[in-house]
């Protein structure tokens, strides 16, 4: 996204021009939200169950938001998010939390795989 900021947000834009598309991310995103939220709903166990726990209720809520939205809805929200101006700033944030959550599941420990877990 860094590298191919225009591509990004000409893809987004395109998405959001389609309304069949939207409702299949909408979808997607909302299996993929109840297959978090069911498979791991953890309150407790530090930061990173916890951190895992809000992107699935998260990405849950966002599905339900893709499914329903009226396609005029997703530019306004676009629009009201300042989206393509804020836009690398919110490519930062997705990058600093995957970042946090490849270190977090490489050095987990009880995973057996993991370096620190040995």
């Amino acid at each position: 996204m860094f590298a191919h900021r225009q591509a990004a947000l000409d893809g987004v834009g395109a998405l959001v021009a389609e309304p069949g598309a939207l409702l299949v991310l909408g979808f997607v995103v909302l299996g993929l939200g109840v297959a978090m939220v069911l498979g791991h709903n953890v309150w407790s166990g530090g930061a990173l169950p916890i951190v895992v726990s809000i992107i699935g209720w998260l990405t849950l809520l966002k599905g339900l938001f893709l499914t329903f939205l009226a396609p005029a809805g997703a530019g306004a929200y676009l629009s009201a998010v300042r989206y393509e101006q804020l836009f690398y700033i919110y490519a930062g944030v997705t990058l600093a939390l995957g970042a946090y959550l490849t270190y977090g599941g490489f050095t987990m420990k009880g995973n057996p795989n993991a370096q620190g877990g040995r």
